[in-house]
């Protein structure tokens, strides 16, 4: 081994990134249930535009994805030219720490937060800083009192993964009010969609010049395997961020699959009603067996059990029963599990079974 070759500060210090299971050795026709993934998958008019992309598979993709920026704003009301379209979310969140962090600069975020705030900060030798919540939720007075003067970055998914919960605008106007003059708050919207009439912090990023939303294609529109994300900002941001952006970043397939999604927003609002409807019914059921959870504004339920040991016990029944659900002790919640809201044969299969656990242990 050459000791002289050594990668940048930082990154050794990275856990690498460890996404859902989505296999049970020795177990057929599993039900996963632990990436969040939408159970009823893309729109139709998404699928054709897929198809029909294979005929131009020989040419290069545009490089200002101006008609699904377009596409974007018309549908959200928003400015096309605040628009940047990335590999994902994370990939935009990849380009504000690029861009805005570095060595001696801090990345706040809250300590149930998304584990990419962390692993992006580091990977640019920028210091993590994880904040506390109150009972899983974001305190707004502990973010600001942890932002200093070398505070660059605060990321707050909102609402948050994996706890589903998520703080009011009024709240997250407030925080955007004190934060330091250098600092940019990122408003991760990455499950916006299932809470009726949010608009992810939008209006908050027209308001004010420090405030960047990002959203994904990979949630209620089906499209994770696609890996297709945006972010919206001021102008001066943006065009920061686009000096970053690799110029076929994303493409034609993923443009072209997008813009259709996007404009079918009455498929986004038929699995918003049953994400909502099944995510009611699964969260009374697990409660009515002694597994209580927050309310969830997202399309998955934080399970909570005794301890760990429980919850691992619990975890390792489900699997046996071809469920797979995450556990979350890289998120500070080792006596939880995450479920992502299925159909509703999914469901019921979940409930069940964790009523069986349940009862063998009683």
């Amino acid at each position: 081994m050459n000791d002289a070759i050594r990668p940048q500060p930082g990154i050794l210090d990275i856990a690498l990134y460890e996404g859902g299971q989505a296999h049970v050795a020795g177990v057929s026709n599993v039900v996963k249930l632990s990436s969040n993934e939408n159970p009823f998958g893309p729109s139709e008019k998404a699928k054709e535009a897929f198809l029909r992309s294979v005929h131009t598979l020989h040419r290069y993709p545009s490089t200002d994805h101006s008609s699904l920026r377009s596409a974007i704003a018309e549908v959200h009301g928003l400015d096309a030219e605040r628009i940047i379209c990335g590999v994902g979310s994370d990939e935009i969140i990849t380009f504000l720490c690029q861009a805005y962090a570095g060595p001696k600069d801090e990345v706040v975020y809250t300590e149930h937060g998304f584990l990419m705030y962390k692993i992006s900060a580091l990977a640019v030798g920028a210091t993590p800083v994880a904040v506390p919540e109150r009972d899983r939720t974001t305190d707004v007075d502990a973010i600001l009192k942890a932002c200093t003067k070398r505070t660059k970055l605060v990321f707050l998914a909102n609402p948050n993964n994996p706890t589903g919960t998520m703080i009011g605008a009024g709240e997250v106007a407030r925080l955007a009010a004190g934060l330091p003059p250098q600092a940019i708050l990122v408003l991760d919207g990455a499950y916006a969609e299932y809470v009726p009439g949010y608009d992810g912090g939008a209006g908050l990023v027209e308001a004010r010049d420090n405030v960047v939303m990002t959203r994904t294609f990979s949630k209620i529109y089906g499209l994770g395997g696609l890996r297709i994300g945006w972010g919206y900002g001021p102008k001066q941001i943006i065009d920061v961020l686009s000096r970053v952006r690799g110029p076929f970043n994303l493409s034609t397939t993923q443009l072209e699959t997008a813009e259709a999604a996007v404009r079918d927003q009455e498929h986004v609002a038929k699995c918003r009603a049953e994400n909502a409807r099944m995510r009611r019914w699964l969260a009374e059921a697990l409660a009515e067996h002694g597994v209580p959870s927050d309310t969830s504004t997202a399309n998955f339920i934080l399970a909570r059990f005794a301890d760990t040991g429980e919850a691992e016990a619990c975890d390792d029944y489900l699997k046996s029963q071809g469920l797979i659900v995450r556990r979350v002790g890289g998120y500070g919640l080792p006596h939880c599990l995450r479920i992502t809201v299925g159909d509703e044969a999914a469901c019921r299969r979940i409930a069940h079974a964790v009523g069986q656990f349940k009862g063998q242990r009683g």
